[in-house]
C-alpha cells in the first residue's frame, strides 16, 4: 500500500472518530484534568463551601463575596508544600490566587462532602 493511501484511510479515520466524540459529548460538561492542581481545585469547587466565624467577619470587613472565593477556587494556585494532603479524616489545603485584584491566600479544609474556608491572608504588598 503506497503512503497516500494510507494518509487517506489514517485521515478518514481520524476525521470520523472526531465526529463522533463531538456527536457524543456535545453538551455534556466533559473535562480532562489530568494536573493535581487543576483536579483539586475542581474537587473543591463541586463541593458545598462553608465558612468559619472568623472568616465571615473578615469578609464583611473587607467587603469579600462568596463569588470573590469561588474565583479564587477556578483560578488559583494550590501551594502543596504548604498544604496537609496526607491528613485524615479532613486534608487542609493552601490556595494562592487574588482576591478583589490583589495578592491573597486562603486555607481550606477539604472533607468528605463540605469545604470550610478556615482562614483567609490577604497579602499586603506595597
Amino acid at each position: 500500500m503506497d503512503i497516500k493511501r494510507r494518509f487517506l484511510f489514517f485521515g478518514s479515520g481520524f476525521a470520523i472518530g472526531i465526529l463522533l466524540l463531538f456527536f457524543f459529548l456535545n453538551g455534556k460538561n466533559a473535562s480532562c484534568n489530568y494536573l493535581p492542581n487543576a483536579r483539586m481545585l475542581e474537587i473543591l469547587r463541586n463541593k458545598q463551601r462553608l465558612y468559619t466565624d472568623e472568616v465571615k467577619e473578615l469578609m464583611e470587613e473587607k467587603q469579600i463575596d462568596s463569588a470573590s472565593i469561588a474565583i479564587m477556587l477556578l483560578q488559583g494556585d494550590i501551594d502543596f508544600s504548604k498544604s496537609k494532603v496526607r491528613q485524615e479524616p479532613c486534608r487542609y489545603y493552601w490556595i494562592d490566587g487574588f482576591l478583589l485584584e490583589k495578592p491573597a491566600s486562603i486555607y481550606v479544609q477539604n472533607c468528605d462532602s463540605t469545604v470550610t474556608i478556615q482562614e483567609i491572608y490577604l497579602n499586603q504588598v506595597e
